[in-house]
Formats: C-alpha cells, sequence, structure tokens
C-alpha cells in the first residue's frame, strides 16, 4: 500500500502513465481494426460478442503476461543466429504474426475485388467463418499484439501497477470503440479496403520488426492518418455529388 501511494504523490509516474496510456491505444489501433474487419464476416447476431470476448480475451492475455514480465523480458534474447544476425522468440512471434495478418490481408483484399458476377458466384464468393474460427484467429493476434505492447510498456516504466492501469485502460477505449468502428467500415466499402492496406502495412512492419529492421511507430501512424484524411475527403465528395447535380 505504501508503495502504491508513493506512486500517486510521484508526479513523474503520472507523467508515465499518461504517455504509457496514449501509447497502449495507438498500439490498440492495429488489434481493432483487425477484429473489426475479421467480426463483421460473422452473422450480425454474433458480431458484438464476438468483439467483446476477442477484446476480453486481449485483456486477460496481457494481465496474464504482465505476471510474467520476467519471462517476457527473456523473449528478446537471442536463441539463435542465421547470417550472423540473432533471432529471439519475440522476433519469431513477430515474424509469424506479420506473415498471418499479411495473408489475411490479402485473402480479404482478393474476395473483395473478385470480378465474378453470376448471383452464384456471388452467393459462393460471400466468404463466412465460423465463430470459434473467429475467436481463434483474434486470439492469434491477440498474442502477438498483446508481447509487442507488454514489452514496450516494460520499455517505458518498471512500474507494475502502473503498466496494469494503461492495459485496462486502452483496452476498455478498444471496447467502447469496437462497435462504431466495425460499423463504420461495414457501411463504407472503400474503407475496407483501407483498412485491410492498413492490415499489410501492419504485417510487413512487423515482419521487418522481426528481421531487426526497426520501423518507427511515428510514421506507421503518420501514414495511416494521411490515408484516412484523404478517403475522409473522399467520402465527402461523394456525398456532395448528388447533391450539387441536381442544380
Amino acid at each position: 500500500m505504501d508503495y502504491l501511494l508513493q506512486l500517486a504523490a510521484d508526479p513523474a509516474a503520472w507523467v508515465a502513465l499518461v504517455t504509457l496510456v496514449a501509447m497502449e491505444v495507438v498500439l490498440g489501433i492495429d488489434n481493432l481494426i483487425f477484429i473489426s474487419i475479421l467480426t463483421n464476416k460473422l452473422p450480425p447476431q454474433y458480431r458484438t460478442k464476438a468483439r467483446r470476448i476477442g477484446i476480453g480475451l486481449a485483456l486477460v492475455m496481457r494481465l496474464a503476461l504482465l505476471g510474467t514480465v520476467a519471462i517476457i523480458v527473456k523473449l528478446t534474447a537471442p536463441i539463435f543466429e542465421v547470417f550472423g544476425h540473432g533471432f529471439s522468440w519475440r522476433d519469431l512471434i513477430l515474424i509469424a504474426g506479420g506473415l498471418f495478418l499479411v495473408w489475411k490481408a490479402t485473402t480479404e483484399i482478393h474476395h473483395n475485388v473478385d470480378p465474378r458476377t453470376h448471383a452464384e458466384d456471388v452467393q459462393e464468393a460471400k466468404v463466412t467463418i465460423g465463430f470459434t474460427a473467429a475467436i481463434a484467429q483474434i486470439l492469434m493476434l491477440d498474442l502477438v499484439f498483446s508481447i509487442d505492447s507488454i514489452i514496450t510498456a516494460v520499455g517505458m516504466t518498471e512500474h507494475i501497477p502502473i503498466m496494469i492501469i494503461a492495459v485496462i485502460a486502452a483496452v476498455t477505449c478498444m471496447l467502447l470503440a469496437a462497435d462504431p468502428l466495425a460499423k463504420f467500415i461495414e457501411a463504407n466499402p472503400t474503407v475496407v479496403m483501407l483498412a485491410l492496406g492498413f492490415l499489410i502495412m501492419i504485417g510487413m512492419t512487423l515482419i521487418a520488426e522481426g528481421f531487426g529492421a526497426h520501423v518507427p511507430k511515428g510514421y506507421i501512424y503518420a501514414a495511416m492518418a494521411f490515408s484516412a484524411a484523404i478517403e475522409a475527403l473522399n467520402m465527402l465528395s461523394r456525398r456532395r455529388r448528388p447533391a450539387s447535380g441536381g442544380h
């Protein structure tokens, strides 16, 4: 209790908390985009439930990983070398997660641009996934993003209570934003393609990180923000076009 009181009275701890919460929220965007796209392929009555379970599992996983911080930190230690470059368990997890994201996003893009027009072909082209399969895929990506999130948190502060509060705050934001984001993506088909493009970029970034090429997150999110702003202008233009056509 004295330890917690000391933290509460330390201005540096509050700065670390605010910074870490912001960082965790930003890192959670990647996870949330994937969850939104994946759960939108479920029947409508299961989507909200799947999102809540997926995000809830992310919270449980991150809190469980915080309880094994000593082990998580060791995941960055090299376990073997290839051509003089050492690979750690974290690197392998990031590479596997990145490959999965690239494969999943590429598959979804293929289904979105499939040119088949016959009714039976269109019906066949509509890819649906089972509830359990969706949760399993969400869980797989939760693991990758959770490990990256915890390692980031450990690099920013050594205080476990601050990490726990930051993780809970970030996952709460994800939970609140999940349904509105998923509905927005579903209502705007061009946004789906943009989001899938984001997932490919994130997947390639994870692969690059796994091979030791550090890509500053600021560049990634700046590119995503710029692309989203351009798409917002396109959406505004499309909405105003019919209105101006009548004059």
